[in-house]
């Protein structure tokens, strides 16, 4: 007798139980209900045909309910939706758009409802410019809405796959994009260390962020909408894509009997079968197992809903085949920056109290000696036995492959040392000799067996300096283009012959570009009986943890300008044709495209234009600081698709611009300004002329220094460790400009509050206000690095926006300046 087998919505998981049971039983009854008329879709396609990527709509569509019926003898009853299951009874209730509500018995049902868009219930919710997307008819009304003349503007709220698509799918159509996110970062699969460059791509796109601030209410407008902010902050737009997650749609399975976990999601077997007889469930609705950690989740993704899909008809159809569980193994396109995960992030180990190592590597792409070379980033994250939890890589090519083949090794129960005995494609375009995985599991082999002991970044640098030494291994030159504050610089290839500057009673912390001379450096040192910790990542990856968006600017950035090295205003238009020689510097790790440039420029005559490309990420923020530290000019610079393209002309600023005036004299325009004072007056003079001077078009720089560092304290305090004197200090020195006293008729404090009573009534800024608009005018406040050290200070305690920097960036600045006053 044949079996009757209903299977309750399409798409991924359903469509695919559907095509499977039928090739394994021609004689079932399968009927399909679907809610509306669309069965099976390319659901992750549809903001890329938003964005116009996908120009044809009809490519969206997998199966429609013609071809099911043709190709595999399936009733597909669209525009029907089941409202109610009697498990007992073994029976559906459906409501249908031309039937009517009627039932449906089975002999076996499977459930794939899928999931909705979640939407909180907060002010202006409903509002008809607000949508999301989960099917083709919200595509249809998104586009259309685009579409529309006078539609420039989107606020894409939720920072998940689907939020950081639409962002740039809307980018790619013209509009002014801003997506904001509650959580402190975006993509909840990636830790915090690899997300920032996902984050910083949006950015460098055109995409404005906003982080750590959720959305309070929505307001219509005439011809706009107002979002209004947590943080009280408010954005107008035109349209808001509403991105933040999904919840499972089972609300019809209340009476059933099914067993639901806590967020409703269905509770089902490894074969697919539900806690009701003959019932089966797959895809967004079901809760499934974790493959790393073992314990029950919800993972949203094609793939798994395909397999679990199939898994269901096979059951059905006698075949024991059981699901193994998830590892979320996901993709996602950034513009140009592909980033990928598989496994256990850290955040979820953390949380589940399993212990883990981490370390990052930073390899090309394929051989570096060819064409197009790229880096990228793989982090990888195992346990004490070497077993693989977890990887996450980004970077502009081949980050897809190496993922994968770390999720395979995974899915095999494999460990670092599978990764190092890979045998891989290799030929100089595709890889290279040593693929990045394989140096992925390298590393980790040096980990485990002792032969290097690592440190995360954000660890070394909250550490508490008293008893460690910060070692930068980097060449000169990389090391006065960036730097990790309070690190001495002894390069690598000399550190056998200055190791004698070192101190044995001090652990060291020592780092390089990317961590493969970190790794020599700490060879050498550890076997000269020092006790040393290699920076994971080097300093790429610590100088990434202090990125923080910034506001973006929209302003029309199609033509090549001419940008002043040292202010970065626009001067004027270069063509893409003008240089005098070019320089592929493609494949090359810092330092090395810097000291080709350098090398390069020598052979050339002032006012020559170097053009440079580069896959190098960190030299796009490098050169900028080269040229300026250099006096060479950076004509232009932008990037495309991971490659970096400057245009360096070559300077000569000691040039005579006139018989009367040398050139540098009239650069020498800066106002310096030594703050050794804290008392209340001087330090609202100090602030009052800074204010006067960058007002004037000026470039100030404020060096603190002994009692002015109090200043620039918190007002609150701030737990760090310390030294029993270096407390016994901040407690005895006012916390903050509040707490400032006047040099004169303090009259116990008295003196300071009638000051600041005066100014109130007069209209005239306070001194905290005077330093906000300071450090928002672009004013350069330094505190001085030797005395917080003398004083017991740390940067966490200073306001943010402050510069740490010694007497010799003090000097250099002074040496730069036409005035230069002590206070």
């Amino acid at each position: 007798m044949s079996k009757k087998v209903l299977i309750v919505g399409g798409v991924a998981g359903g469509a695919s139980a559907a095509a499977r049971l039928r090739r394994l039983d021609e004689s079932a009854e399968i009927i399909m209900f679907e809610r509306d008329e669309y069965i099976s879709f390319a659901n992750c396609g549809l903001p890329y045909y938003i964005g116009e990527t996908i120009k044809e709509r009809e490519k969206l569509l997998v199966q429609t309910p013609e071809s099911m019926k043709s190709r595999f003898n399936i009733d597909v009853r669209i525009n029907s939706e089941v409202i109610g299951v009697d498990t007992t009874k073994k029976v559906a209730r459906v409501r249908s758009r031309d039937k009517g509500e009627y039932e449906e018995q089975y002999d076996y049902l499977v459930l794939s409802p899928g999931a909705r868009a979640i939407k909180p219930n907060i002010e202006g919710i409903n509002s008809k410019r607000i949508f999301t997307l989960r099917n083709i008819p919200d595509t249809d009304n998104i586009k259309a809405y685009v579409d529309k003349k006078g539609i420039n503007r989107a606020v894409v709220i939720g920072g998940g796959f689907v939020g950081v698509e639409m962002a740039e799918n809307l980018k790619d159509r013209g509009l002014e994009v801003t997506l904001v996110e509650a959580a402190p970062h975006i993509m909840a699969p990636f830790d915090t260390d690899m997300v920032v460059s996902l984050e910083k791509e949006l950015l460098d796109n055109g995409v404005g962020l906003i982080l750590n601030d959720g959305v309070k209410a929505f307001k219509d407008q005439e011809n706009s909408i107002e979002i209004s902010l947590n943080s009280g902050t408010k954005l107008s737009t035109d349209l808001v894509i509403l991105a933040i997650g999904v919840f499972p749609d089972t609300g019809f399975l209340q009476d059933s009997g099914i067993e639901r976990g806590a967020k409703g999601h269905i509770l089902v077997n490894e074969n697919m079968k539900t806690s009701a007889d003959n019932v089966f469930a797959v895809g967004d609705a079901i809760e499934v197992v974790d493959f790393v950690n073992k314990q029950n989740t919800a993972v949203p993704l094609a793939g798994p809903a395909n397999k679990q899909g199939r898994i269901a008809a096979d059951n059905i159809a006698g075949l024991k085949t059981s699901y193994k569980g998830t590892q979320g193994t996901s993709i996602i396109k950034v513009f140009g920056l592909t980033a990928a995960s598989t496994g256990n992030n850290e955040r979820t180990l953390n949380r589940l109290s399993i212990p883990y190592k981490v370390i990052t590597v930073h390899p090309a792409s394929h051989a570096s000696y060819y064409p197009g070379s790229l880096t990228m980033t793989l982090k990888l994250i195992f346990n004490e036995d070497g077993k693989i939890l977890g990887a996450q890589g980004f970077g502009y090519a081949g980050v897809d492959k190496r993922i994968d083949v770390i999720a395979t090794v995974i899915r095999l129960g494999g460990t670092v040392t599978d990764l190092t005995e890979l045998e891989l494609c290799y030929a100089p375009p595709f890889s290279s000799a040593k693929d990045p995985v394989n140096m992925a599991g390298y590393v980790a082999e040096n980990v485990l067996a002792g032969r290097v002991d690592v440190i995360k970044a954000e660890e070394a640098l909250a550490y508490n300096r008293e008893n460690m030494l910060l070692l930068d291994v980097r060449t000169g030159d990389e090391f006065d283009n960036g730097h990790l504050e309070g690190a001495i610089n002894i390069p690598v290839d000399s550190l056998r012959e200055r190791i004698g500057e070192l101190d044995k009673n001090k652990e060291i912390f020592e780092y390089c570009q990317i961590g493969l001379r970190g790794y020599v450096a700490a060879r050498i040192l550890t076997q000269n009986g020092f006790k040393v910790r290699n920076i994971d990542g080097g300093y790429k990856c610590a100088s990434m943890l202090n990125f923080k968006p910034t506001k973006v600017d929209n302003s029309d950035n199609s033509k090549r300008s001419m940008i002043d090295s040292d202010t970065q205003v626009v001067k004027g238009e270069v063509q893409k044709g003008d240089y005098d020689k070019s320089l592929d510097a493609c494949g090359l790790c810092c330092p090395g495209p810097l000291i080709q440039v350098k090398a390069s420029l020598d052979q050339l005559n002032d006012g020559q234009i170097l053009k440079v490309t580069a896959s190098d990420p960190g030299f796009y923020e490098d050169i900028k600081a080269w040229c300026s530290k250099t006096n060479n000019e950076l004509v232009n610079i932008e990037r495309n698709k991971g490659m970096i393209e400057a245009f360096i002309k070559k300077g000569d600023k000691c040039k005579v611009v006139n018989n009367s005036f040398p050139a540098d004299a009239l650069l020498k325009d800066k106002k310096t300004m030594v703050v050794f004072s804290g008392d209340l007056d001087k330090a609202l003079a100090s602030f009052i002329i800074a204010n006067g001077a960058v007002a004037m078009g000026k470039k100030v720089t404020m060096f603190f220094t002994f009692w002015g560092l109090n200043i620039l304290r918190k007002p609150e305090r701030v737990s760090v460790r310390k030294g029993i004197i270096d407390s016994m200090f901040g407690f005895m020195m006012p916390r903050g400009s509040r707490k400032l006293k006047l040099s004169k008729m303090n009259m116990m404090g008295l003196g300071g509050k009638l000051i600041r009573r005066v100014m109130k009534n007069k209209n005239i800024s306070s001194l905290e206000d005077l330093i906000k608009s300071a450090v928002d005018s672009g004013v350069e406040v330094v505190a001085c690095s030797m005395t917080m050290d003398l004083m017991g200070l740390k940067k966490e305690e200073l306001i943010d926006g402050i510069t740490i920097g010694g007497v010799g960036y003090y000097l250099g600045e002074a040496e730069e300046s036409n005035v230069n006053l002590f206070i």
